[in-house]
């Protein structure tokens, strides 16, 4: 599984966000004046089959010029989207990008991978730790009356009230949380009685799959999808587990490549918009935009990849959907000058470089409006790998954490307990879970403050978060070294943005 939020890092902060919104306002300026007639006409075997994002103006002229020239440069169209000027093309041309960069009305274009077409980005952290039988029977015997079966393991619940707030409000049936992600098991006995059909999809190459199970990952294997729609909305019905949000829908939209499991950007762009159309209030989003973990606004290609995904997630968010992402977790500082990526591109060779964040974004976490959010263990302390960033984080949650902050629990596991393939349930940690966990309490908000924009439901998040404050140390390993530097107050900090989300408060 390529970078799901628990291999990964993201964030988000007043800085970044105005950084970037002044990078990305740029962007329409980057039209060459070259005529669309001028594009050479070339045989598509010169090179690999690779995928490009062509963004246009929105105009119907504009993108079918642009649409001919495409072709003209022997490329294929494989979709477009007319309402964000973004088309999504296929080519064998080496000089493909740069070709579509010199077309009147292209406001940038490059390849969205560096292999070929034919041969994940995803935030959990370590592998999957299964419930077995055994011990599934010693923490149904802990149950209490009135909690699900395996609730007496699911510590984050308690540690943000959601098990409280359950009994107030458990949320509406009118909101949706999207989990754009490797599929979700609709089947599952806990996940099928919130699940919303209508609004899922496989966007897997750009294009929405509609057809009955698209959604549903490919593989036992690809279970990050499914664990995530558990925590958002596991139903309180006597089966197992339950959501932070047990009333509200979930719908699930497959972006993972069938042969490495990678994010392309492609497939994220159609998620969004597809979101957007189908009436989704919040998306889950615990995963980076593959194969560059962070994208360098000075490269064309990783340029258009931002501009792609940002016109996207905008267009919802203008349609009034909130987008939440996990922050990462390579404890990471996105607030610091300079950050080391090892990691891209991810689905070929990786090369080392360092990278600024204010300059190289994390997509999505790092585009303007998204909420980011970054992880905690059961002592409300900042998880080991979780990355962060003063003005960067928005909010924390409850991510998990197997090292240094074991719960009083029957199975003593700090990880998260939530929903896997095939009827099961499973322990996963990283800020992947951090996400749904605060997806979950926006779901919450969404439902008390139906007519809210997703300005006033990211405010509101804010506002009902609890801040520990930095911590006065931070040397988890005890070796004497502090393994990361919290800035900032009890207000606002790096560690946890505005404070960790807190379900009860959401509902009353």
């Amino acid at each position: 599984m390529a970078h799901l939020r628990s291999r990964r890092r993201l964030a988000l902060a007043v800085p970044v966000v105005l950084s970037l919104t002044a990078t990305l306002g740029f962007l329409p300026g980057a039209a060459s004046a070259a005529p669309q007639r001028s594009a050479p006409a070339v045989s598509a075997a010169d090179g690999p089959n690779l995928a490009y994002v062509v963004n246009t103006k929105t105009d119907h002229r504009t993108i079918g010029s642009v649409k001919k020239a495409i072709v003209g440069a022997g490329g294929t169209v494989v979709t477009t989207y007319d309402r964000i000027g973004v088309i999504v093309a296929h080519s064998a041309d080496p000089e493909f990008g740069p070709r579509m960069r010199a077309v009147r009305g292209v406001q940038s274009a490059g390849a969205t991978r560096t292999t070929p077409l034919t041969a994940a980005g995803t935030t959990d952290e370590g592998a999957a730790d299964y419930l077995s039988a055994a011990e599934a029977a010693k923490v149904k015997a802990a149950a209490t009356p009135g909690s699900e079966p395996l609730e007496a393991d699911q510590w984050d619940l308690r540690a943000i009230g959601a098990d409280k707030a359950a009994k107030i409000d458990p949320g509406s049936r009118k909101v949706t949380v999207a989990v754009i992600d490797t599929g979700v098991d609709d089947t599952h006995p806990d996940l099928a009685p919130n699940f919303s059909a209508k609004q899922s999809a496989n966007c897997v190459g750009g294009v929405a799959d509609t057809s009955e199970g698209a959604w549903r990952p490919y593989t036992a294997e690809d279970y990050h999808g499914t664990h995530v729609a558990g925590e958002i909305a596991a139903a309180r019905n006597g089966i197992g587990v339950a959501g932070v949000a047990p009333g509200v829908k979930v719908s699930g939209i497959k972006v993972s490549d069938p042969d490495n499991g990678l994010f392309y950007p492609e497939s994220v762009v159609c998620a969004f918009v597809f979101a957007a159309d189908h009436g989704v209030e919040i998306t889950n989003n615990s995963y980076y935009v593959d194969p560059w973990l962070y994208n360098c606004m000075d490269d064309p290609d990783q340029k258009a990849i931002v501009d792609a995904v940002n016109r996207a997630q905008q267009y919802a968010t203008k349609k009034g959907t909130l987008h939440l992402a996990s922050a990462g977790n390579s404890n990471h500082d996105l607030a610091s000058d300079a950050i080391v990526d090892d990691s891209s591109p991810d689905d070929s060779t990786p090369v080392t470089r360092t990278i600024d964040p204010h300059e190289c974004f994390d997509v999505p976490t790092q585009l303007p409006g998204v909420v980011t959010v970054s992880a905690t263990g059961v002592q409300n302390l900042k998880s080991y790998y979780s990355t962060y960033g003063k003005g960067v984080i928005d909010i924390a949650a409850p991510g998990g954490d197997r090292l240094y902050q074991i719960p009083d629990t029957p199975s003593k596991n700090g990880r998260i307990l939530s929903t896997m393939p095939n009827n099961q349930y499973g322990f996963l940690q990283g800020t992947s879970m951090a996400s749904p966990h605060a997806a979950g309490v926006a779901a919450l908000l969404k439902s008390e403050h139906p007519w809210a924009s997703p300005a006033q439901l990211q405010a509101l998040l804010k506002a009902q978060a609890d801040n520990p404050g930095c911590p006065d140390s931070y040397d988890q390993d005890g070796n004497g070294t502090q393994d990361a530097i919290c800035e900032g107050g009890r207000r606002v900090n790096g560690f946890y943005g505005f404070g960790i989300v807190n379900a009860l408060k959401a509902v009353k």
